[in-house]
């Protein structure tokens, strides 16, 4: 059984000027979802667009959770910047596949890979209507058509959005 705690600690980094990662450690879930929201919004607000989260740390993210990093995305495309999830664990990856969020949010594997395409401007809008509008095919055992590979192996589909 997983340990469910109470506490969420982000610790920031500024490898690059308007470019922040946080690590965050804890679980993100309905106790600890707006503290993500609060403090990773307030380093958007702060003169950082690009934001990094580095989840190798988090044991266990629910719908709330989920919400929070959707949240981030919208707060980080308000300020003209982009929300980079890298270290993503398994079950949490799992999770953003199964609701397309993995489509609009850029996975990387390491933090280094996603400063190296932010700052090379690599990432890729999502679209302008702002909504989920993947829905699985073949019962979700297959990608939806327009689904491209990105160099650190998520799917990104073009038309996937998120309001």
């Amino acid at each position: 059984m997983t340990d469910v705690t109470d506490t969420l600690q982000l610790t920031v980094q500024h490898p690059r000027p308007g470019l922040a990662i946080a690590a965050v450690l804890g679980d993100v879930d309905t106790r600890t979802a707006d503290t993500l929201r609060r403090e990773a919004s307030g380093i958007l607000e702060r003169g950082c667009p690009h934001l990094v989260l580095d989840l190798s740390q988090v044991g266990f993210c629910d719908s709330a959770g989920l919400s929070a990093l959707i949240g981030l995305w919208h707060a980080a495309k308000a300020v003209g910047g982009v929300l980079g999830l890298v270290n993503v664990p398994d079950r949490l990856m799992r999770m953003l596949a199964l609701t397309g969020v993995d489509a609009v949010l850029p996975v990387h594997a390491t933090a280094a890979e996603a400063v190296t395409t932010m700052t090379a401007g690599l990432f890729t809008s999502a679209g302008e209507h702002g909504s989920i509008t993947r829905t699985p095919e073949d019962g979700g055992t297959s990608e939806p058509t327009g689904v491209q590979r990105t160099a650190c192996g998520s799917a990104h589909n073009p038309a996937a959005n998120l309001s």
